[in-house]
């Protein structure tokens, strides 16, 4: 089944699950796994359960025992963990809610779910430190048939099918390239590419398909990064220097894409998004925003005496009004995203955003550090080092 197949169909057989999967199977039950101070619930990885009628919530762990009994009474549950392990030996979920923003715990927290006889995962991003843990993550859901999906909410947005459309119809002429910015706040290079880059590698795989090769720099105040930039990353994502990326890599559909993340260059009117430049228009996607996409016509690269106007793509074309209701709030609030996982596990196949899909993120985020680690020379994929990049700098 394919990529486009899968796109097009989600969304309507998530939302048919609402109606249909109680009649025709048992509601799934789910655990959520959080860290009050440690990453906390992440973006509503927990909430968003509760606006599930095909789910049962029936457990939530947490370290800290404030957030725990926060977490309970949010959640209005009455079983809570301060041992997720325990959690997980006792109820014995079929859906796991991996929620922590901060990414050191992700793997052992999926591993301990896959070992409890978890059948689904839904993870935040970044889904795991390095190749290596995403490697294990990949291994540990093959060998026990888990459908593993990350939280990268516009992976399931029902525009992208409308973007596909365009590029196969030629509204772009011939696609040049994909350029992507982070948000560019102080979290500006390094930290940027790894907790919000991800939604745009993700989206850079998606549309020029696997990595090849990656050449890149990582500068901090203007200058290469050395041994002595390098600390303890924040949000839990290891090794880390630089507040200034700038990547390039090679995909195998032939179009190169570009990252770039400079510590507070970026605005909130402008920035956070991947742009797919073509010799006939551009495609502007903008992450976490409505309209997500945007279509200009006409030459990219080059001035036109005519005005130009950017026109919202919906999941029904460019130009057409949006035809899902409260379709802002079912991207953000996580429901595509874990009503995909629910069908993925029922029809047993990959969710949209996959395992596979996450350990590439992980893998061209690595590859920007492995580069400049070489003097910014061209690495390839798969990457030889499976571990951060940057504890060898």
């Amino acid at each position: 089944m394919n990529r486009r197949y899968f796109l097009g169909t989600t969304l309507g057989a998530g939302l048919a699950l609402a109606t249909h999967a109680g009649a025709e199977e048992r509601k799934l039950r789910v655990a959520v796994i959080g860290h009050t101070g440690r990453g906390n619930y992440g973006h509503g990885l927990d909430v968003v359960w509760l606006a599930l009628p095909e789910v049962e919530l029936v457990a939530v762990a947490d370290a800290d025992a404030k957030g725990l009994a926060a977490a309970q009474k949010k959640l209005k549950l009455a079983k809570g963990y301060a041992d997720y392990r325990a959690m997980l030996a006792d109820t014995k979920p079929d859906i796991v809610a991996i929620a922590p923003r901060f990414v050191d715990e992700h793997r052992d927290m999926a591993l301990a779910a896959i070992a409890a006889g978890a059948r689904g995962i839904y993870s935040e991003k970044p889904c795991c430190r390095s190749p290596a843990e995403a490697d294990e993550i990949l291994a540990a859901c093959e060998n026990n048939g888990v459908k593993f999906a990350v939280a990268h909410r516009n992976r399931y947005h029902p525009a992208i099918p409308a973007v596909d459309k365009l590029l196969k119809e030629g509204a772009l002429g011939r696609l040049l390239e994909m350029r992507a910015r982070g948000k560019e706040d102080q979290r500006g290079g390094g930290l940027d590419l790894w907790v919000l880059g991800a939604h745009l590698m993700n989206l850079m795989n998606y549309f020029g398909g696997q990595p090849v090769a990656c050449t890149a720099s990582v500068l901090q105040d203007g200058k290469p990064a050395t041994r002595a930039d390098v600390q303890d990353g924040a949000e839990g994502v290891g090794p880390l220097a630089g507040n200034a990326v700038h990547a390039r890599y090679e995909l195998e559909r032939g179009v190169p894409a570009f990252f770039d993340s400079v510590q507070n260059a970026g605005s909130k009117a402008a920035g956070f998004g991947l742009q797919l430049i073509g010799t006939q228009g551009v495609i502007d996607m903008r992450i976490d925003t409505e309209p997500f996409v945007q279509l200009l016509p006409g030459g990219a690269l080059y001035p036109q005496q005519e005005p130009r106007t950017w026109t919202p793509v919906s999941s029904a074309g460019p130009g057409h009004p949006e035809p899902i209701a409260d379709l802002a709030k079912l991207v953000s609030s996580h429901q595509l995203a874990a009503r995909d996982l629910i069908a993925a596990i029922r029809e047993n196949r990959a969710p949209l955003c996959d395992i596979r899909a996450a350990r590439t993120t992980i893998e061209m985020i690595c590859a920007v550090f492995a580069s400049h680690r070489l003097g910014s020379q061209r690495v390839t994929f798969p990457l030889q080092t499976r571990e951060n990049p940057l504890v060898k700098l």
